[in-house]
């Protein structure tokens, strides 16, 4: 089977640098995929990305040797199962509450008896190799958001679940769990960057991967100088309308609006 490189990168101390894909088009994502990111992860929550769309972004980022990953819409496992079969290599599940939640979204990634994935690998096997149902549960990358306020309070029940390889956080809903106004680049005053550090501490402990959502390349370089072993910098939506902006101001003169601060 096709090795997953993000788990050896991990393995090695190396920084993985994530791209984030919302734009549900197999070009764009073949753009992006050539621009030498480690992965990019398919945004299927918040961008506008369905099932069909995946595939084909899918195919696309099979031309490179980027890691394929997906952030499923819910902790539901026959769409956790879905993409895996279409040959994702690491699911980011959102909103991870609790322990129970936690090992539900584990075990829909793996097979029996370790879990209960149904087992239909269908482009799995095109994209991992023949073999790919004897190793799938060593190579599956599975990454619990870390972002509402249970699970800030449960915070070390979710960690230590089984066969979690790791935490991804989003920043906006983590600052919205601790009652302050959404947004990525949390400054360094707020209670949603102490409670980072914490998660980040936790995580660091028990020797599991730990991922974060940045809006800048610098915030995102100042997270890998914390310990974070994965970052995401921005979105493939954000570049396109973050450069269109910048011509625009430059023809026109005009001063360029406020990005929005969701994904």
């Amino acid at each position: 089977m096709r090795k997953n490189k993000l788990k050896q990168m991990f393995k090695n101390g190396e920084p993985i640098i994530n791209g984030w894909l919302q734009i549900p088009s197999a070009f764009s994502a073949e753009v992006m995929a050539h621009q030498g990111w480690d992965s990019c992860t398919i945004d299927m929550q918040h961008g506008v990305v369905d099932y069909p769309n995946a595939i084909g972004m899918l195919q696309a980022l099979s031309t490179t040797d980027v890691t394929p990953l997906a952030r499923v819409n819910w902790n539901e496992p026959g769409q956790i199962m879905k993409i895996l079969d279409a040959g994702c290599y690491g699911v980011i599940c959102p909103m991870v509450s609790n322990r129970k939640e936690a090992e539900n979204f584990v075990q829909a990634c793996l097979y029996p008896s370790k879990g209960y994935r149904s087992f239909g690998p269908i482009r799995g096997l095109l994209y991992g190799g023949s073999d790919y149902a004897k190793h799938a549960d060593n190579e599956i990358l599975k990454l619990a958001m870390i972002e509402t306020k249970e699970a800030l309070e449960k915070l070390d029940e979710i960690l230590d679940t089984p066969n979690l390889d790791g935490i991804y956080i989003g920043p906006a809903d983590l600052s919205l769990a601790v009652g302050e106004e959404p947004g990525f680049d949390r400054p360094e005053n707020t209670i949603a960057y102490k409670e980072i550090l914490r998660i980040l501490e936790a995580a660091n402990k028990r020797n599991l991967l730990a991922g974060i959502h940045n809006g800048t390349a610098e915030y995102a370089q100042k997270m890998i100088s914390k310990g974070f072993n994965l970052v995401t910098v921005g979105s493939d939506q954000r570049f396109m309308s973050g450069g269109a902006k910048v011509a625009i101001e430059k023809i026109k003169g005009k001063q360029k609006k406020e990005e929005s601060k969701g994904y």
